[in-house]
């Protein structure tokens, strides 16, 4: 039986309140078929707008095999374009982030518009047709500062992530924010395991004392059941409503995204020891409101996010290895917030920043015993890992799907 095969049938006869079997976290080839299925497949979170201010900035990222750029062109449009040039393939943007004119490959000098179009190459001969011989482009989306790209020739439609998500995030204005700090660190553990250990907070009492000083335990806030039925969180939605902010849960259909707006605890307004706020300027001009909790905003495979009246958090995952995890972690704040008058980092980053800690602790732990030759399926808690269970039937649904042979795209590039 070949691999496609063998791992369907596996998905289809797992036992849905257990974890999965060993190899799903630690096999090469299994590795290679999330890639191949999900992340290259996927829409997928890249960045931020408000990285890329002006015309000429951009940022890279490298997802599995694909090198990528994210530029803002001429006309203010955001693209996404394969960091390859198109003469030998060489990067073209090899620093994380900067500002040019031009793209110019720092190999042979072939020189490209900010959209991609080729525009200089020395001594290629009179038939040599520029126009054939841009950069590659990639799918690329914004919705509320956010940058989404995907990586197959024919996308999935994102409409309905916009339709769902537009409204809870642009009261908040995130293209006006900035990245005061930013953060990445390398996880040895499957990038579903980083998930999964995200996705409950049955952990956080014996793990997480920063972060619990604000953030609720409870398994109505963390998990998908139950959060209306919570009288603190109905309570929280009405007041965040009548305030004129969408804070009810929304979920999608195939629960690949959501979004829902949560209290924190004890009257604390943002993520910090004393749960002061961390920035004393707002984080949108269009947000007054207090005590608004955090906007929970969750999206397969690759963000989760906070975002508060003070300042947002925005997490990255993105896969390097069959046991190797890259999250990036941004603190934004309002763009003319002021770093040392309105903000301390220590301050407006503590809390994150030894949560993620920690939690890179416990997915190496988890990561260690799985690979134990006694490692068997263990059973969820059903009643505060109704979360985690969520997250591994999107997972085992979404690959049986695309190895049934869904219409989605193969990850080819589009031809410029």
């Amino acid at each position: 039986m070949d691999l496609r095969s063998e791992v369907l049938r596996t998905l289809k006869n797992r036992r849905g309140t257990h974890s999965l079997e060993q190899a799903f976290y630690t096999d090469p080839d299994l590795y290679r078929l999330d890639m191949e299925e999900i992340w290259y497949k996927d829409w997928l979170f890249i960045g931020h707008e408000c990285e890329i201010p002006k015309s000429g900035n951009y940022f890279t990222v490298q997802v599995g095999e694909y090198p990528v750029v994210i530029v803002r062109d001429r006309t203010g449009t955001v693209r996404a374009l394969h960091n390859s040039c198109r003469h030998r393939g060489s990067r073209v943007c090899a620093g994380a982030k900067g500002s040019s004119a031009k793209l110019v490959c720092p190999y042979h000098q072939w020189t490209y518009e900010l959209d991609g179009k080729l525009l200089f190459a020395r001594q290629m001969g009179e038939d040599f047709d520029k126009n054939q011989h841009g950069l590659k482009p990639i799918h690329c989306e914004t919705i509320g500062g956010y940058i989404f790209i995907c990586l197959a020739e024919e996308a999935m439609d994102f409409q309905p992530v916009r339709d769902m998500v537009s409204s809870y995030l642009t009261p908040h204005n995130l293209k006006d924010t900035k990245v005061a700090f930013e953060s990445t660190i390398i996880e040895k553990g499957n990038w579903k395991l980083v998930w999964e250990n995200n996705r409950e907070c049955y952990h956080c009492a014996a793990n997480h004392p920063e972060l619990c000083r604000t953030y609720p335990e409870a398994p109505t806030a963390t998990g998908v059941q139950g959060a209306k039925d919570d009288p603190v969180i109905a309570a929280h939605w009405a007041h965040c409503e009548a305030s004129g902010l969408p804070s009810e849960f929304k979920i999608d259909h195939k629960g690949q995204f959501r979004v829902a707006r949560m209290p924190l605890i004890e009257g604390a307004e943002s993520y910090t020891m004393s749960g002061k706020r961390a920035v004393k300027r707002q984080l949108s001009d269009d947000v007054s409101q207090s005590h608004i909790g955090t906007l929970l905003l969750f999206h397969y495979p690759s963000t989760w996010n906070h975002v508060l009246a003070d300042h947002a958090i925005t997490f990255r995952v993105l896969p390097l290895g069959p046991e190797l995890t890259q999250v990036t972690t941004k603190w934004l704040v309002h763009k003319d917030a002021v770093e040392g008058v309105d903000y301390s980092i220590d301050e407006l980053t503590h809390v994150w920043t030894e949560t993620n800690d920690q939690d890179r602790q416990i997915v190496e732990e988890n990561a260690f015993g799985i690979r134990s030759l006694a490692y068997q399926p263990g059973p969820y808690s059903p009643e505060h890992e109704g979360g985690v269970m969520q997250f591994v039937e999107w997972y085992t649904n979404f690959l049986a799907d695309r190895l049934q042979g869904s219409s989605i795209s193969t990850p080819l590039v589009r031809v410029a």
